[in-house]
C-alpha cells in the first residue's frame, strides 16, 4: 500500500489509530540510532532512510533520480514491515539479527530478503531495531551497495 503522504507526518496521520502509535515509535527509534548522514524522507510512498544525492550522486541504479535507499518503514495491509537493505546485502548482518530476534521476541520471526513483518503491533522490538540501525554507516552501506547490489 504506497501513500500519497508527502511528510513522514501526514504519513502517520493517515494510518488506522491502531498503527499510528507503532509507526511513531519505529520512526522515533530510527531517527535516534540511525548514524549521520542518512536522510529523513518519504520514498515509495514510504517512510524512508536514505542516503542523499549530496553524499551518492549516483543514486539508486534502478532509479537514478531517486536516492539511494538503506531503511524503510511501512504500514501495509496485514502488517507493519521495516525494510533493511543492510540484512539484505549482508549475511553477517542478517545473521545477527536472526540470532538476536529471539532475545526480544516470543513470536517466531516473520522475515523476506530486507523485509521484517510484524502483524501484532506490541511484539515490535523497538530496542533491537535500534540497535540494528546502528549496526552500518553511510560508508559502510555505500560500499557494501556498490560490491553486492549495484553490480547485479
Amino acid at each position: 500500500m504506497q501513500s500519497k503522504a508527502t511528510t513522514p507526518e501526514q504519513y502517520i496521520a493517515e494510518l488506522p489509530d491502531d498503527r499510528q502509535e507503532a509507526v511513531r515509535k519505529l520512526r522515533e527509534t530510527i531517527l535516534r540510532n540511525l548514524p549521520k548522514g542518512f536522510e529523513e524522507r518519504m520514498n515509495y510512498g514510504m517512510l524512508g532512510y536514505v542516503v542523499p544525492h549530496s553524499t551518492y550522486p549516483d543514486g539508486y541504479h534502478c532509479t537514478p533520480e531517486l536516492p539511494l535507499p538503506f531503511m524503510s518503514v511501512a504500514s501495509q495491509k496485514n502488517f507493519v514491515a521495516v525494510y533493511h537493505s543492510g540484512i539484505y546485502a549482508s549475511k553477517e548482518l542478517y545473521d545477527w539479527f536472526v540470532g538476536e530476534y529471539p532475545k526480544y521476541v516470543k513470536t517466531k520471526l516473520d522475515m523476506g530478503k530486507s523485509c521484517i513483518r510484524f502483524k501484532k503491533m506490541d511484539t515490535i522490538p523497538y530496542k533491537l531495531i535500534g540497535e540494528l540501525c546502528t549496526k552500518m554507516s553511510v560508508a559502510d552501506w555505500v560500499s557494501l551497495y556498490e560490491e553486492n547490489i549495484k553490480k547485479s
